[in-house]
Order: C-alpha cells, then structure tokens, then sequence
C-alpha cells in the first residue's frame, strides 16, 4: 500500500478537497483490504502438513529439545550432558527409520512424497528411492509412500507400503535400490489390508504387522476399505499364511518384541486411548494383553501419539508418544523423556545400541548413547 500511495503523490496534483476525501476513505479501503487478503489465505485440514523450512544441517549439527531424566537408571542408558542432534530435515513427514550396518546408512520412509531417503556421516543426505509405497498411476491419497522399514533375515530391505496396502519386498540389492518390489502379504481372510504401519520379523523369519487406516485417502471412512476393523497380523514363512492376531484395538501401530520373543508390545495412536499395549507371545497367538503405560492425559499439552517403538538388547522400551521418546523398564516404570519438541513418529538403534536415531517430523534426529 505504501509503494501504490507514493506513486499517486509523484504523478497527481489533487486540492485540499480531494485530499480530505482521500483520508475519510482510507480507513474503510484497508479494512476491505484485510478481509480479501483473509479470504484468499489458504487453507488447511487434518491430513495436509505445514510447509517445511530448509535448515542447514552440517557438523556441527544442530541441537533441539532437552532429555528428561525422571529415573537414576536413566544415566546406565543416556550419558549424562547427551544431546539431540539435528542431522537431516525438511521432510514433509519422517518415518520407519532403520540403520542397515553393511552400507552404515539409515534409511526412512518420507511418506506423502513417496520416497525413502538414506542418511551416511560422510555423505549426508540422499534420496535413495522413488517410488516406496505406491506404484500405481496418478495421485492416490495424502500418505501413499513406504512406512516401516527393516532389514530382512537375508539382507533384504522390507517395508510397510501404504498405496500398495501390502508388506512388500525390494527386489534389488541394498547398494543398488530399484522400485521394483514383490509381494509378502497383500491380504487377510481374502480382503485387502488397510494400510500396513510398522512391522517386525521374528528370528524364525515370521512378520508380525499392523494395518490402520492412515493410508488411505479417506482413512477409515474410505470406500475402498475391505477390513473393517485395524488388525494385528501374523506372517509365518515357513505356510506364507497370514492371520489376525488382535483386532481390539483402536489404531494399532508402532510394535516391537522383547530380547527372548515372549513379550510384544503395541503402540496404539488414538488420541482417546493414547497407550502402550504389552501381550504374552507364544509364536503363534497373544495372550494375557494389558496396558503398559498409559499417556491419554498428555494428548494436546504435548505434540504427538504412541508410534513406533523399538526394544533395547536389556528389555527398555523406547517408544515415540507425547513430547518425543519414552524410555521404559520392562516393567513400565517410565525412566526418562526425550523431548524433540516435534511430533515424533518412529525410532532405531544402530548395530550396537551406541546410537539412537528417530524420525521426528521434518527432522531427522540421533543422541549418542552409553
């Protein structure tokens, strides 16, 4: 406004009768102005992410947040003066990290762009492959790329993928990605899953799996949808059958087993039942289910929900939830927050549990551990 003003005075001569009418207009022209510059901001909804703002992240990397020591334990696990680092951002929405020791990279999931990014000390950040979760043509929902990801028994890389709604394999050497996949499991009971979350194998190369709606363009409410509930599925290698372990909980997501198998623990990411879930696992079925930790009560006053979780080579539980990272005893004692000030979606160890990686929004993020 004040540029259009000062080249109406260089070019006009007006009288004191038009420069009084000037002035008894302004004020109605800017509260015009305010109201169409309002209704043509854009807008947002639930499933749509705020744009990212490109940081730099060389060494020394940034640090964010602060760990919360609630438990003298802790200080076994988390040396004292750890910091969070910064090591890569501006995604749209970080996911399924997993440290693959033989190229010494992480990989993860960005999940609306469709693509698996790889992380190295030495090289930084690359994009490692497109698509990851959706081969299909043409647009498909606001999350249609890859989710969690590990490494296979035979060195494989395994993912969740949302589009494709299947536990899928890429069938190209790890040094050498290609976006050519194969089937795992697509299905239950011969319905199409939801969109498969995070997943887990077993030492006897069985796959344990979740299936909320996440991915789907309409989530639960979408047409499309084949099973009506969010399901806990069990792979076996040895038949190539899948079955529902659990179908009682809300959203199950995140999901990880304790050193000895006997134990698995569910991340459930509702908003109205913010919790752990821990059952006894025989190898084939659950049994004895029970809430782990209950964080209902800090949903709102602190960003994010139960998400990915992984368990340490001890028995603690380190699990995504409000404020950042939870770290657990076996017994649910909560020993320390690692509050990332983000909402923080999934999180894993490299090789030997000195270093501790989590996907948390836009970032990419790591503290050296003991």
């Amino acid at each position: 406004m004040e540029q259009s003003n000062h080249r109406t005075s260089a070019k006009l001569q007006v009288d004191s009768n038009q420069v009084s009418f000037y002035k008894s207009i302004y004020p109605v022209f800017i509260m015009l102005a305010g109201l169409i510059l309002a209704c043509e901001a854009p807008k947002t909804n639930d499933q749509e992410y705020p744009e990212k703002t490109k940081m730099e992240t060389k060494m020394p990397y940034p640090t964010a947040g602060e760990i919360v020591r609630l438990d003298d334990a802790i200080n076994a696990l988390l040396p004292l003066g750890a910091s969070i680092e910064i090591i890569a951002d501006s995604f749209v929405w970080s996911e399924g990290p997993v440290w693959v020791e033989s190229e010494q990279m992480v990989l993860f999931s960005d999940i609306p762009p469709n693509k698996i990014y790889k992380w190295t000390e030495g090289g930084g950040l690359e994009e490692y492959l497109h698509p990851s979760g959706y081969t299909g043509e043409g647009e498909y929902s606001y999350e249609p790329g890859s989710n969690g990801l590990i490494i296979g028994s035979n060195g494989e890389l395994l993912m969740c993928q949302h589009g494709d709604r299947r536990i899928a394999q890429m069938d190209a050497p790890l040094d050498a990605p290609q976006a050519k996949f194969s089937t795992i499991t697509d299905r239950w009971d011969g319905k199409r899953f939801n969109s498969p979350n995070d997943l887990i194998q077993l030492r006897n190369g069985d796959i344990i799996f979740t299936d909320p709606p996440y991915g789907l363009p309409k989530q639960a409410e979408d047409p499309s949808r084949e099973i009506p509930f969010q399901g806990v599925y069990h792979y076996s290698a040895s038949t190539q059958k899948t079955t529902l372990l659990t179908d009682e909980m809300s959203r199950p997501n995140g999901l990880a087993v304790s050193p000895d198998e006997s134990k698995l623990y569910v991340a459930n990411s509702d908003p109205k039942q913010a919790i752990w879930m821990v059952f006894d696992w025989d190898g084939t079925q659950l049994s004895n289910g029970g809430v782990f930790y209950d964080a209902t009560s800090l949903v709102g006053s602190q960003k994010g929900l139960p998400d990915g979780l992984k368990v340490d080579q001890n028995g603690h539980v380190w699990a995504t939830g409000p404020g950042g990272v939870w770290v657990f005893n076996k017994d649910g004692q909560a020993l320390a927050q690692i509050k990332t000030g983000q909402a923080t979606s999934n999180c894993a160890f490299d090789t030997d549990q000195s270093t501790f990686y989590m996907t948390a929004d836009m970032y990419l993020m790591r503290i050296r551990l003991k």
